[in-house]
């Protein structure tokens, strides 16, 4: 684990955005292709207005990346919850992926069918192991990820890949979730953890410094088997590490 601190949330958002780049270019280097997942989110959605700036966005090959989700909202993929459509309109109409390359989850469809397809797709894609290049990761208020929340089986879910997930209490919105399962997380070679704010300080705190209890503190529970896990977060939110 490795723990990167920035100035505040707008440097950090930049470092995210050139870790992408980064991590693509190594990727398709080596394996022809760059897999991403990406998060919902105040933080992605500013990681998404770098990468899509020229500077950035003419440092990539994007006819090799491929964009999946962590997470999503049981809603259209034009409805103001969706994580697709923060992505499609931060980043994905702004530069040149093929729509091929774009594999969004159906949170317009009935949560175990939509958790269900994004699976044969993933192991279709994939194989058996999935390896994601890059997984972008937020930490919630509860200390949850994803959609993986405190007290849920998802927490400690071995076998799926992907399941349709109850959200009946805060944080909101209330609404039902497609998530990546710890399985599916784990086996990536990178996963980055986005955290801004004072008001994530003290639950960063618990979830890198206190007791290990992932039923508790979802977070916990990455911990890539064979990659790289870092933490990118704010002085705000490193206030009390």
């Amino acid at each position: 684990m490795e723990i990167r601190v920035y100035p505040n949330a707008g440097e950090l958002a930049r470092a995210a955005a050139e870790l992408f780049v980064t991590l693509a270019r190594e990727a398709i280097a080596a394996r022809g292709r760059f897999t991403v997942a990406l998060s919902g989110g105040s933080t992605p959605r500013a990681t998404h207005q770098h990468l899509a700036s020229p500077t950035l966005a003419s440092q990539v090959d994007w006819a090799h990346v491929h964009i999946f989700w962590g997470d999503e909202r049981c809603v259209p993929p034009d409805h103001e919850h969706s994580n697709y459509r923060m992505a499609r309109e931060t980043l994905l109409d702004h530069v040149p992926l093929p729509p091929g390359n774009v594999h969004r989850i159906r949170g317009e469809e009935a949560p175990e069918w939509a958790a269900k397809a994004t699976e044969i797709e993933l192991r279709a894609f994939f194989g058996k192991t999935p390896r994601f290049d890059l997984i972008y990761l937020g930490l919630g208020d509860d200390g949850h990820t994803a959609s993986i929340f405190p007290g849920t089986s998802a927490v400690r879910e071995e076998t799926q890949w992907v399941v349709a997930q109850e959200h009946n209490l805060p944080p909101p919105p209330l609404i039902s979730r497609i998530t990546f399962t710890p399985s599916l997380l784990n086996a990536a070679a990178n996963i980055a953890f986005l955290v801004a704010g004072t008001g994530k300080a003290e639950r960063l705190k618990e979830v890198l410094h206190g007791p290990h209890q992932p039923e508790v503190l979802p977070a916990q529970i990455v911990n890539p088997r064979e990659g790289k896990l870092l933490w990118l977060v704010d002085e705000a939110a490193a206030q009390n590490l």
